[in-house]
């Protein structure tokens, strides 16, 4: 769960820290109060895009600190390297200037990383969830979600996209037949023009260095002859007098034996000189200088060059460039036995599809009929007892019949009143009713996921009375199972606090400030009575908000009784 959250210079939030306990945690105060601020920093330390509009007016950086218990996420920090012991913490950090850092548990890590490790940690339900009822294709995402298994997905997934890359190939051998003529000529002259120049890879490297040394011949031959006479080429040369010395260090070493390895040395000397010079000979002598061989080399690298302007490649590519026409001639001449092949290969694969898509949908069917009967059961919890909640599953129509979800179009239907036919969800459901049914759904989903907490914010939109009264304990409910966080308006919802926090907004020195802090039960009467009341706070009200406390009391012990 969510221990503590750690907030600086976030928008009006100059400082606060959040100590949140097991159970609900209710966070109530005025409109404007910054309680949506709360949110956007916990979207901010999972990972979510974050500007610098964040930072508090006048700040440098704006921080955000949450710090969780580890369980739910061991396996990914383990995976990430990341070194986790009794605590878990994130830490988001944002500059005036845009840049941000995300680190956990002081490693850093991308906000790629981040999000994925905030999923395991805290679904966020927000203001705008709702509207997400009201897009029929997020539909099928719900309840592939709810009771689908991955195996099925994945088998059509698979199927499908097999059949996706006979198609486009096919498709591309068709638009090819279409121009097959002339790509076939263009390719055909490529294909002469390179196989005729006989490309051969470092064969311009060879041909660039022999031209320069051809264009030096002269001062080449003066320089090889010169070393090689200075070498051995003349009497007073320094092989000959490398002899000399070898003696002389001969004799002087029969009179000093500290001498004796000054003429091995010098005899190893003579034979490097003696090598070096039988090179020189050798290279003097197959020297020879011709202008047609210069006149040859320089035909040649003019072809290879102009290839290279040509085809826009260099030696390496020009090579390749004439395997993949080949290929391309090749792909071409044989395009009607492949094109009659892939006809064959493609009605396979759409029996494959089909068959997976036939699967996929049992398997929706089946897990829609669960999905209708817990959602309604919520709903009734919910102070809605003649909803009709349906899941409409229809073929997807048209040629072939199936797309890259599958073979069916997902819809929730909703009946809100007796009498009344399901109908979708946009055009019959209040703002009311489709903040419950997103609890709903949430509810159900929450006894599938991991995730230890979450966050409602204002989920009594359009909600009062009794209804308010049922999301409360709603709410409650849930809460003994997982942590829950509510951002609310309601007295009902807040009485059924295990953890009360008024959020306040404050104005000193021409700086507006955010406050949040932890309430007792005297500060929770007061608030809820200010939620029932505004400011006209009596003694009435307080005594109707004790009234509520206690009652709400008495629902969460009947929870721990059953």
């Amino acid at each position: 769960m969510l221990r503590e959250l750690h907030i600086e210079n976030i928008a009006v939030i100059e400082r606060a820290d959040v100590t949140l306990g097991e159970g609900l945690n209710v966070l109530t105060g005025e409109t404007g109060a910054g309680k949506s601020i709360l949110v956007d920093s916990l979207h901010a330390v999972l990972g979510a895009r974050a500007s610098r509009e964040l930072v508090r007016t006048g700040a440098e950086k704006a921080v955000v600190c949450a710090t969780f218990d580890p369980e739910a996420a061991l396996d990914w920090c383990a995976e990430n390297e990341i070194d986790v012991e009794d605590e878990l913490i994130l830490r988001r950090q944002i500059t005036s200037d845009g840049k941000t850092s995300c680190r956990v548990c002081g490693v850093p890590v991308t906000t790629a990383q981040l999000r994925e490790l905030g999923a395991l940690l805290l679904d966020i339900h927000g203001q705008n969830d709702g509207q997400q009822l009201l897009d029929e294709r997020q539909h099928q995402r719900y309840l592939d979600a709810f009771g689908v298994s991955d195996e099925a997905i994945g088998a059509y997934r698979t199927a499908y996209l097999k059949y996706q890359e006979l198609l486009h190939e096919q498709q591309t051998l068709q638009n090819l037949e279409n121009e097959k003529e002339l790509l076939s000529d263009s390719l055909r002259h490529q294909i002469e023009e390179l196989t005729s120049a006989e490309l051969r890879l470092g064969e311009e490297d060879e041909l660039t260095a022999k031209r320069d040394m051809l264009r030096n011949f002269e001062k080449l031959s003066e320089a090889v002859e010169t070393a090689y006479a200075l070498l051995e080429g003349n009497d007073d040369s320094a092989i000959s007098f490398a002899a000399d010395a070898e003696s002389a260090a001969i004799r002087a070493a029969g009179y000093a034996p500290e001498l004796a390895s000054v003429p091995t040395a010098i005899h190893e000397a003579v034979f490097s000189m003696q090598d070096a010079a039988e090179t020189l000979r050798d290279f003097r002598n197959g020297m020879d200088f011709s202008d047609a061989e210069y006149d040859r080399i320089e035909s040649r690298l003019a072809v290879l060059r102009r290839l290279e302007r040509k085809y826009h490649s260099d030696e390496e590519g020009l090579i390749q460039k004439l395997e993949d026409a080949k290929q391309r001639l090749d792909q071409l001449e044989y395009a009607d036995d492949r094109l009659r092949k892939l006809d064959r290969l493609l009605e396979e694969q759409e029996l494959v599809v089909r068959r997976a898509g036939e699967a996929l949908t049992d398997a929706r069917r089946e897990a829609a009929g669960k999905l209708e009967q817990q959602v309604v059961a919520e709903l009734r919890e919910l102070s809605m007892p003649a909803v009709r909640f349906q899941v409409e599953l229809s073929p997807v129509g048209g040629n072939p019949g199936f797309g890259s979800s599958g073979m069916d179009n997902v819809r929730f239907l909703l009946s809100a009143n007796a009498g009344e036919a399901p109908g979708r969800i946009s055009r019959i459901a209040s703002g009311g009713e489709l903040s419950r049914i997103m609890l709903a759904l949430k509810n159900v989903f929450a006894r599938r996921d991991k995730v230890p907490s979450m966050v409602f914010d204002e989920v009594d939109t359009g909600v009062s009375g009794i209804a308010a009264q049922r999301v409360g304990e709603k709410l409650a409910k849930l809460s003994a199972s997982k942590q829950v966080i509510c951002i609310t308006h309601l007295p009902q919802i807040a009485a059924m606090a295990d953890h009360h926090y008024l959020i306040e907004k404050t104005v000193s020195a021409d700086k507006t400030r955010t406050t949040v802090q932890p309430l007792d039960r005297a500060g929770c009467r007061r608030e809820i009575a200010r939620l029932h009341g505004g400011e006209n706070i009596t003694e009435l009200t307080l005594a109707s908000a004790e009234e509520q406390l206690a009652s709400a009391a008495a629902y969460k012990a009947s929870l721990q009784e059953v």
